[in-house]
């Protein structure tokens, strides 16, 4: 019987995808997670289960339901990226975990530009017929939808009319900012859910129109102040499923503002069902800015009273 959690995986995962490469050529936090799913899928195809045997033979979904990295190094667009993927130690009902390492070799050293936690359940699409049984080995790890998994227990939906759901998730005394926008296909997995990395596109996106709201725009930063935008951390976390065309709810709020220089960010996500709102998703991410030109180029930018205004919403 093969054991799923046996042993590590170091494995190439290629070069980050020209798409990343925003500013100038180093590479956006969300592609640091693409490549980190890319080691993990690879560690499943090395014990020959890999998303399409999953998907054809047994009816399964390979489904991302939480990933956090740090980011302590930059990445370029030429850089070539190993992942070593670690097996965690299981929890009942918990899914797969995973650390994840991303490398990359400078100077002759290998040199970590991500450490992360990733981990996978295994769901029942209940529209694919499985050619074969779900082998042993594959039992614990398998759900009916994420929202079984045993850490998503206590998450109750929110009572909310239709028309008050900008009211509930971003009252006007508060500083949520909400953006809601119809799920498309191309964000989606298993024809019909939202997947992890469709949530990871909408964070990215959700910051920056907020900034953009606030008036400190990536363009406005990098224009006026040679401020580039700098992620050091990020999480998305799956709690229910969001299907292909509803209408997604996505809240993002500063929380607090570390020594001028990094702000964190909640990150919420939810769609409006028979009279309730049901977070399908949440997560967190740590901003901030370096410096492009003049004496302090490369150090990270302090904010000011301005800067510091627009995050918090006008609050001290």
């Amino acid at each position: 019987m093969t054991d799923l959690l046996d042993g590590t995986l170091a494995v190439p995962v290629g070069k980050p995808r020209y798409e990343g490469a925003n500013i100038r050529t180093w590479i956006g936090f969300k592609h640091f997670m693409y490549l980190s799913e890319e080691g993990v899928l690879e560690y499943f195809r090395s014990k020959g289960v890999g998303p399409e045997k999953l998907y054809h033979a047994y009816g399964l979904g390979l489904e991302f339901v939480d990933h956090s990295v740090s980011l302590p190094a930059t990445l370029g667009i030429d850089d070539a990226v190993t992942a070593v993927v670690e097996p965690g130690r299981p929890k009942p009902g918990h899914g797969v975990p995973f650390k994840v390492k991303l490398t990359v070799e400078r100077d002759g050293e290998a040199v970590t530009v991500c450490s992360g936690k990733v981990r996978v359940a295994l769901v029942t699409l209940k529209d694919v017929p499985a050619a074969e049984p779900v082998p042993a080995f594959l039992e614990p790890y398998t759900v009916p939808e994420a929202a079984a998994l045993a850490d998503v227990a206590g998450e109750q939906a929110r009572e909310a009319d239709a028309a008050d759901v900008a009211g509930v998730l971003a009252p006007a005394d508060s500083n949520a900012f909400l953006w809601s926008w119809r799920i498309p296909y191309f964000y989606c997995r298993f024809s019909d859910r939202m997947q992890h990395s469709g949530y990871v596109r909408a964070m990215e996106e959700v910051v920056d129109r907020f900034l953009d709201a606030r008036g400190i725009s990536v363009r406005t930063m990098l224009v006026e102040r040679g401020w580039i935008p700098v992620v050091s951390r990020a999480r998305v976390h799956l709690l229910a499923d969001a299907l292909m065309e509803e209408t997604l709810h996505t809240v993002l709020n500063v929380q607090e503002i570390i020594k001028d220089v990094m702000y964190t960010a909640s990150f919420d996500c939810y769609v409006h069902r028979d009279g309730k709102l049901v977070r399908t998703a949440t997560g967190s991410i740590m901003h901030g800015y370096a410096v492009s030109r003049g004496e302090k180029a490369g150090s990270l930018a302090e904010f000011d009273d301005t800067t510091r205004a627009a995050l918090l919403g006008g609050r001290a």
